[in-house]
């Protein structure tokens, strides 16, 4: 069976062969990247993007407590009705080079849920992954891939994965700077310490040095007026706009703080703080500030589905406000 790793040589060979003699080394450096350093940006941007980074992800062979491949098969197969289980196997399946079966499994999940742009992601960038090395050599970048981050950009036009490989597209067919500005923006929008920061960062600068573009002034811009948000409720963006005087919010003390905090700990915060607004709700239904805050910390952390959670139990305990929730939620993006 050939491997991935076998794949990126020899289309890296053919790629660099074809370079020489059609002076157009750029573009085809543009699949070593895909290829070699694809297994450092593209794993990292990859179910970093679905899961928020979470290190508790179940993949198999990671641990001894966690799932086998059997195990994550037979839960996905079990599933009607959410696609998580599927996507975890599709993961797993891609951890272990079984690029193919991730993306069957990835199609599977998309069946169940076809409006979630990570899955759509995802599912791209198995494909690219999936092909064997005459198949990369021809086309690097499958019509099948570019069609489903097209899908994803479609549901979420910020979705990183597939912003991160239509750069890598623009690279191949020539436009390096059009790559390296796409692949800025990307960065510019990446929270500081998210699991793919390093790797956009490193893809810049590869292709920069491969194409002979001087990329560090313009990656010290953007990383200079990349500011870490604090993300607590009642500050920053969790609070929003509508911070209530009603729902106190972190002293300053407790933001200056967070600021100090790396990524890990800052969140980790959050979602203590987050915890204990929650436990306030229970006890105070009807503060309708509470619950808009609660829905907006939700998303900033990367939670649509427990802040979607949130609006139902809202409304639930106040039917008689449900238009007034219902509003809040569609200006924070909740569907």
């Amino acid at each position: 069976m050939t491997t991935n790793a076998d794949t990126v040589e020899a289309a890296a060979s053919t790629t660099a062969r074809e370079s020489t003699s059609k002076g157009n080394s750029g573009g085809k450096a543009g699949w070593f990247l895909l290829g070699a350093a694809a297994l450092l940006a593209a794993g990292s941007i990859g179910y970093n993007v679905y899961d928020g980074g979470d290190d508790s992800a179940q993949t198999a062979d990671s641990g001894d407590n966690l799932p086998t491949i059997e195990e994550l098969r037979a839960a996905a197969e079990a599933s009607t009705d959410d696609a998580r289980p599927w996507a975890e196997l599709a993961f797993a399946h891609f951890e272990r080079g079984e690029f193919a079966d991730s993306v069957a499994a990835y199609e599977r999940a998309i069946e169940i849920d076809d409006a979630a742009a990570e899955l759509w992601s995802a599912l791209g960038e198995a494909r690219v992954m999936a092909l064997d090395a005459a198949s990369a050599a021809a086309d690097p970048m499958p019509q099948s891939a570019l069609d489903a981050f097209a899908k994803a950009l479609e549901l979420d036009p910020t979705d990183p994965r597939a912003r991160y490989f239509l750069a890598v597209k623009q690279d191949i067919d020539g436009d390096h700077n059009g790559a390296i500005s796409s692949w800025l923006a990307l960065l510019s929008d990446t929270p500081p310490g998210a699991p793919w920061e390093g790797d956009v960062v490193r893809t810049i600068q590869q292709v920069g040095a491969i194409n002979d573009i001087d990329v560090e002034q313009r990656l010290a811009t953007v990383m200079e007026g990349r500011t870490p948000e604090v993300l607590l409720p009642g500050s920053g963006t969790a609070a929003g706009e509508a911070a209530s005087p009603s729902l106190p919010g972190p002293s300053a003390q407790q933001v200056a703080d967070a600021g100090r905090l790396n990524p890990t700990e800052q969140r980790n915060m959050a979602v203590g703080m987050v915890e204990r607004l929650e436990g306030r709700l229970e006890n105070d239904p009807s503060n309708i500030d509470g619950w808009v805050m609660l829905m907006r910390s939700r998303m900033t952390l990367g939670e649509p589905d427990r802040a979607k959670q949130a609006l139902n139990d809202a409304i639930a305990a106040n039917p008689s406000r449900a238009g007034e929730l219902r509003t809040a939620a569609d200006r924070l993006g909740i569907r």
